[in-house]
């Protein structure tokens, strides 16, 4: 559905200040949203695809360094992808990377040998990069354009859950798909990453960089003009993304920096868990249709777990629910080297929620410690930090799993969240977020 200037100046005509009319919008809205991600979360692959590697004869090590790839090549991807979703189009961007991802899924199952795979998995990694961020964004701006973006807390919820649950049946599905071969199970999951594009291109008008911009209120345009008419020695910080990064970098206190690398130490502890588990769990006599049951009830808890986040944050505050999550962490992953399968699956469904309520409460205080001029590039650094850290600790488990074997290897990976636990003393003490600023 390509959107010419007429109709942008349309669209962009916002509704009246009424919550009923605004209601309706919104969901007009957000139904191909709904239905987009349903399709881009059909991954039937998702909760098999280590063991899928393991059958091509790839070591863990082996597949760790493909995971490692995966998430570096996406951090690094993140700024020229950016550039893509600002002047190209948000839309367009999603549909590049979901093409992408898609091709690289067929890939999988029609090409052979390591090097093919590294190759795969890095332009795969680019696909991520493109859809990263765009989807919501392009969500937030079309609410933004009609006026109805104080729906969006709710709309995205309901994203996230219709996502989350889509998810987890796929892959419980994908077990049963194995049966027949893998090759169904990945050409499946490419069909409807590219059904979710065409839902986009179809249904879901572009939106670009400037667009965007001519949706500010009036007063901030004004003073957006006014600062561009003062020359650019009146606005330094527009010259570029680079000066707003050094900005922000001058601006964090010890406090803030050490929450994102808390942060990202979580992320990093339990993104590779939750994939290597796989291996653990058939490595402990489980069979991979239940396998895959039980990555699919992860899944389902990481997708309601958010709703949580609000009564936890309320209860516990920051302060407590960052140790006490990284405390489960550790315990989950000591009580792996037990070698129980019922245990490890125990303690993983039990262990898969907490980091997702954490993670909501741990965003919250960014985006309200950090003064909004820093947000957008406060964002990026932290997405460049936590992909490059769950890319590292997919070396560091592979590699234990390897020397150690799948139970025992994640055991001595439990030293990942006792230090992010250690770590989190100074970042959580109080004080401010930011140098010369009044922040809650």
């Amino acid at each position: 559905m390509t959107t010419d200037s007429g109709e942008l100046a349309q669209d962009s005509t916002r509704e009246p200040d009424d919550p009923a009319a605004s209601l309706r919008v919104a969901r007009s809205v957000s139904r191909p949203f709904y239905l987009y991600a349903v399709l881009a979360n059909s991954l039937f692959q998702r909760g098999v695809f280590v063991l899928y590697l393991v059958h091509q004869g790839f070591s863990a090590a082996q597949i760790a360094l493909l995971q490692t790839l995966l998430y570096i090549v996406s951090a690094l991807a993140e700024i020229p992808t950016g550039f893509i979703a600002d002047r190209v189009g948000r839309r367009a961007s999603i549909v590049i990377g979901q093409a992408l991802i898609g091709a690289c899924l067929i890939g999988q199952v029609t090409l052979s040998g390591y090097a093919a795979f590294v190759v795969l998995f890095a332009l795969q990694g680019i696909g991520m990069a493109c859809v990263s961020g765009a989807e919501t964004a392009l969500l937030y701006d079309l609410l933004r354009r009609r006026g109805a973006e104080t729906h969006y807390v709710k709309v995205k919820s309901r994203y996230a859950t219709f996502g989350a649950t889509t998810m987890a049946l796929a892959i419980a599905l994908g077990g049963s798909l194995q049966q027949v071969s893998w090759e169904l199970v990945y050409l499946a999951s490419a069909c409807a990453l590219l059904l979710a594009a065409a839902v986009l291109l179809t249904r879901v008008p572009e939106i670009r960089g400037q667009d965007a911009a001519a949706l500010d209120e009036p007063g901030e345009a004004d003073d957006e003009a006014g600062r561009s008419s003062a020359g650019p020695v009146a606005s330094p910080e527009r010259a570029g993304a680079p000066l707003s990064k050094a900005a922000v970098l001058r601006h964090l206190t010890p406090r803030l920096a050490s929450l994102v690398v808390v942060s990202a130490l979580m992320h990093a502890t339990m993104t590779p868990y939750f994939i290597f588990t796989q291996e653990t769990l058939s490595h402990q006599g489980i069979a991979t249709t239940l396998v895959s049951v039980v990555m699919a009830a992860g899944y389902l808890i990481g997708g309601f777990a958010p709703l949580l986040a609000d009564r936890a944050d309320r209860r516990l505050g920051v302060q407590l629910l960052v140790p006490l999550t990284l405390l489960v962490l550790v315990a989950a992953l000591g009580f792996t080297s037990l070698g129980l399968a019922w245990l490890t699956v125990g303690v993983f469904l039990l262990a898969v929620g907490a980091p997702d309520i954490t993670a909501v409460v741990v965003d919250n205080v960014f985006n309200e410690g950090v003064p909004s001029r820093y947000r957008a590039s406060l964002l990026s650094i932290i997405t460049f930090v936590e992909s490059l850290l769950i890319g590292c600790g997919y070396l560091v488990l592979g590699w234990l799993v390897d020397r150690a074997g799948p139970s025992h290897g994640l055991a001595w990976y439990a030293l990942v969240p006792a230090l992010a636990l250690a770590l989190s003393v100074p970042a959580l003490r109080k004080g401010t977020w930011v140098k010369g600023e009044k922040t809650g």
